[in-house]
């Protein structure tokens, strides 16, 4: 088991923590996800493959507004989640371990639009691996349909390789919760350490660690161009609402 697939798993029973109101985030990540298919053309009957799904964050969300939604990710845990989180919403979804740089392992079919949110491109520490999920990816969309992804803003981050992320303060019921990261770069690449603090009746402290490279821009549009697609847009934080840039590329 790589560090990723540990931090994930890690991690799974305390994802929902890294949000101020977890359900309300699902809510409001698919509306921006349905505003944005629906301008390339896509309604809700489009079949979805949410590729790095985790817990289920918009893959709950995508399947409560109709969508027909498969979800697949390599931590176990975090599967398990997602199951179990969609069950209590009471939707459909269709779950699968893969590793999203061979699903063609696990699906044989090809769906209207694929997603990889939150992130998860970086995880690929080199850029052999980072053409791969891309191919794999791209390799998984129809003829006409599309992808998104969503990245942390590393053309920005490079220009001055922060040490750490601004704190999240939330209000419990207990007290506070304070979540941060640390990033400790070596050139491109960065471990990264997560804390998640509860101040509360009696003080918790979670550390959870992993790896990144950051992703420019320029370079997941070219890997992308290079796998098929016929048309690749970023779309900005401030144009979508989304708390990271997303990259559309059609096919």
């Amino acid at each position: 088991m790589d560090i990723v697939q540990q931090f994930y798993n890690n991690l799974a029973g305390q994802y929902d923590r890294l949000f101020r109101d977890w359900n309300a985030s699902v809510s409001e990540q698919a509306a921006i996800l349905d505003r944005i298919f629906a301008c390339y053309g896509f309604d809700r009957t489009a079949h979805i493959l949410d590729c790095a799904c985790g817990i289920g964050t918009q893959a709950i969300g995508l399947a409560a507004l109709g969508f027909p939604v498969t979800g697949s990710d390599f931590s176990d845990a975090a599967l398990a989640q997602a199951k179990e989180r969609a069950a209590k919403h009471g939707v459909p979804i269709r779950f699968a371990h893969a590793d999203f740089r061979v699903l063609e392992h696990a699906f044989s079919e090809q769906f209207e639009i694929v997603i990889a949110m939150d992130n998860a491109l970086p995880h690929m520490l080199t850029k052999a691996d980072l053409e791969k999920a891309v191919c794999s990816m791209i390799g998984r969309v129809r003829k006409g349909g599309m992808f998104a992804a969503s990245i942390r803003d590393y053309d920005v981050l490079l220009q001055d390789k922060p040490p750490y992320s601004p704190p999240y303060i939330h209000q419990t019921a207990d007290g506070r919760r304070v979540s941060f990261q640390t990033w400790n770069w070596n050139d491109e690449n960065y471990h990264l350490i997560q804390y998640i603090i509860e101040d509360g009746e009696a003080l918790a402290v979670s550390k959870f660690e992993c790896e990144y490279r950051a992703v420019r821009r320029a370079e997941l549009t070219a890997l992308l161009y290079a796998a098929g697609c016929r048309n690749v847009t970023w779309k900005m934080p401030e144009d979508t609402g989304f708390y990271q840039p997303i990259v559309i590329a059609e096919k």
